[in-house]
């Protein structure tokens, strides 16, 4: 069994907006900055971030969760996927997205971690910021 940790950001969006965007080729490439091939259907492959990310769908609620297997061009080939489960919660500010991701190795729980907020939730609060109302 790997390692496992929980990251979380508020993104000033609905969840379901979150959840479209995230499940949808062309936002996912919008909002993360590298290009992604995913869908919203579960059983279905998936790449993100140009190829350094595969994985699949494995459960899906519309609009409040989505769990993935992943993997990056990082892992051994031997190695198991790990496991993605995203959670979103509607808040006063937009949604609160909770990610756990689990069964990772040791040595690379940090790196990952730092990952989802570097490369993920902060292009995200940018890609889903709303224009100042005049």
């Amino acid at each position: 069994m790997g390692s496992k940790f929980t990251v979380s950001a508020v993104l000033p969006a609905s969840p379901q907006e979150v959840y479209d965007a995230w499940l949808d080729s062309k936002e996912h490439s919008a909002m993360t900055g590298g290009t992604a091939r995913i869908s919203a259907r579960v059983g279905t492959d998936f790449e993100a971030w140009d190829g350094y990310i595969q994985g699949r769908n494995l459960e899906l609620e519309v609009g409040r969760r989505i769990v993935q297997s992943w993997r990056t061009s990082e892992f051994a080939q031997d190695q198991e996927d790990s496991r993605v489960e995203i959670t979103l919660q509607p808040t006063d500010q937009g949604t609160r997205l909770t990610l756990v991701h689990s069964n990772l190795p040791e040595n690379q729980k940090e790196q990952y971690r730092q990952g989802w907020r570097d490369n993920y939730f902060q292009p995200m609060k940018q890609y889903f910021r709303r224009p100042e109302q005049s």
